[in-house]
């Protein structure tokens, strides 16, 4: 133990470092469908390894959590303020009832038995499973103008509140979407997921688990052009217009491959490749001829690309519209085959909406795509590297608004640098979902970021908790627990039966998902993609997900200035 003592010392991220692996490593442990995930037990080691009495400068804990919380709103911005409209607007109402039932359970919690504003706002952040409270919060303590005794006893606390009702707070909605709710309403979760996707669909059926597509979405087969046929004197563009869902991708003419535009007139004794999908392949065997194998040596170079939406002609409508809306001479040649929205997949069905900042996956030649991605967005490519300039400038802007302090209710509320830094990435993504030009910051930037920054944050909390946080756990820990089992599992509960009956969420998996993510829960969603079984639940979770990450996160300062009473040191 002295040996330890001596390099933590010397080196003290030493001990930052060793508590990362170790808490992911953790993390990684399985119980049934239940992970602890990397961010618990690192606070957990961390705590731990407090233990040797470790000391590191805290200007590194404030730097990472400014850094962690402005890419939370940078990747964020987009669909939160999608979010402000009339389309979602029960999904919109559903997430901040969550949220405001929540803080009122947290609220009345603390006052019945009594805690600290640390102690409440830990409540908050491991009944909420919401690990960005733990710096808003503790941000906010270190404005009150207590002794360092004080600061220090109350920001451990918040550790103490996370580590001790977490596991119920991450363990209990997987419960309530899996079983409890469905239960109670007598869904079947699976068959309910296959009826929303025949409906999105126009009616196709879905296929069961254990079924799959063996046949490629996009395929690519050579037939030989027939005067028979018909096909003679007709340009590519017509060719198109009559596949539908198929396109000329080469023309093969006396043995070499010849450039071709949309008005190049096919001739008897061609080799045209065509891509699409394999009914379409049948189609096109009757219009030109018979399939032939493809010529010798012949290459055909496509690309996967993906793209970001932001033309408002395209957004927010659904994805049959969109089709119809993009004429064919845009279109031909290029297939959708995936579309992601903060990271998830969306079901590509006929019904479902596009918003601004989803991204589009496409599949065609080079000058095809080109043509479709000035109609759409922009190539995730092009934005590789980080626009450090708007980087810095809203780092800038969020550590200013952390300054502002102001009175609500009576109450003084300081936005402290973690909330100020969240409004800042809220600003700067919107920003560049409208103005792609402006504030890139590629996907797996702001990743590393997020959760680097959350991970060396909650690491130093733990280390620095030390020896302070087992006996907060023992004065505390039994109370804690159950008090964040009623944080856990009321406010979904009640506001459940209020979408349902008030805001007339009736399809049973929008209103699973509305509670998964309206608590802000990942594992609960997780739980319920599993049980569906196909996407469905993507799009109201994500809606429900990017307006309660905000407002979870702004209930740090607010328990703060609310609670007024103080740990002794």
């Amino acid at each position: 133990m002295s040996i330890l003592n001596g390099l933590f010392t010397a080196e003290p991220l030493l001990a930052l470092f060793i508590t990362l692996a170790l808490g992911y490593l953790i993390g990684k442990i399985r119980i049934g469908s239940f992970v602890l995930g990397g961010i618990a037990g690192t606070l957990l080691v961390g705590v731990v390894i407090g233990q040797i009495g470790v000391s590191i400068d805290p200007g590194i804990k404030t730097i990472f959590f400014a850094l962690f919380i402005y890419a939370v709103g940078f990747q964020g911005g987009p669909q939160f303020v999608h979010a402000l409209n009339r389309r979602s607007l029960n999904q919109l109402v559903s997430a901040v009832v969550m949220t405001v039932v929540g803080l009122i359970t947290v609220l009345v919690g603390a006052w019945m038995f009594g805690l600290d504003r640390g102690l409440a706002a830990g409540l908050a952040s491991g009944g909420l499973t919401q690990s960005a409270i733990i710096g808003t919060a503790g941000n906010a303590i270190s404005h009150l103008g207590l002794s360092s005794a004080v600061t220090k006893t109350m920001q451990t606390n918040v550790a103490v509140g996370y580590a001790v009702t977490y596991i119920f707070g991450s363990l209990g909605p997987i419960l309530l979407v899996t079983w409890f709710l469905p239960a109670i309403k007598r869904w079947n979760v699976r068959a309910e997921a296959v009826k929303l996707a025949a409906a999105m669909s126009g009616g196709h059926a879905e296929l069961e688990p254990g079924q799959f597509n063996a046949v490629r979405p996009v395929v690519t087969r050579f037939f030989g052009i027939s005067e028979a046929q018909g096909s003679t004197r007709k340009t590519t563009l017509q060719l198109d217009v009559a596949l539908s869902d198929a396109a000329v991708d080469a023309v093969v003419r006396s043995g070499e491959a010849i450039s071709f535009t949309n008005e190049t007139v096919l001739q008897a004794g061609d080799v045209v490749a065509l891509s699409g999908t394999p009914e379409a392949m049948k189609v096109g065997g009757t219009l030109l001829g018979d399939e032939v194998p493809a010529p010798t040596g012949f290459r055909l170079v496509e690309e996967s690309r993906e793209i970001i939406l932001t033309n408002k002609a395209l957004t927010s409508r659904s994805l049959s519209e969109i089709h119809e809306h993009v004429n064919v001479d845009t279109r031909h040649g290029v297939y959708l085959t995936k579309a992601l929205r903060m990271g998830k997949d969306l079901p590509l069905l006929d019904k479902v909406t596009f918003d601004r900042g989803d991204e589009l996956h496409f599949v065609g030649r080079p000058t095809d795509l080109d043509r479709v991605q000035s109609k759409l967005g922009y190539k995730i490519s092009a934005a590789a590297m980080a626009d450090f300039i708007f980087f810095g400038i809203g780092m800038t802007i969020g550590l200013l608004l952390g300054l502002i302090t102001f009175k609500l209710w009576g109450v003084p509320i300081s936005l402290g640098s973690g909330v100020g830094c969240l409004f800042a990435g809220l600003l700067f993504g919107w920003l560049r979902s409208v103005h792609p030009r402006y504030a890139a910051l590629p996907i797996g930037a702001s990743n590393f970021l997020r959760d680097f920054g959350l991970a060396v944050f909650v690491g130093i909390v733990g280390i620095t908790a030390g020896p302070q946080a087992l006996v907060a756990i023992q004065q505390h820990g039994i109370t804690l627990f159950l008090l964040g089992v009623g944080v856990t599992l009321i406010p979904p509960i009640l506001t459940f039966f209020f979408s349902y009956y008030v805001l007339r969420i009736r399809n049973p998996i929008e209103a699973l998902a509305c509670v998964a993510g309206g608590r802000s829960s990942n594992p609960a969603f997780a739980a319920l993609l599993e049980k569906a079984g196909n996407s469905t639940p993507v799009v109201s979770f994500t809606i429900t997900y990017a307006v309660a990450n905000v407002f979870l996160t702004l209930w740090g300062p607010v328990i703060i200035g609310i609670i007024t009473k103080n740990s002794s040191a």
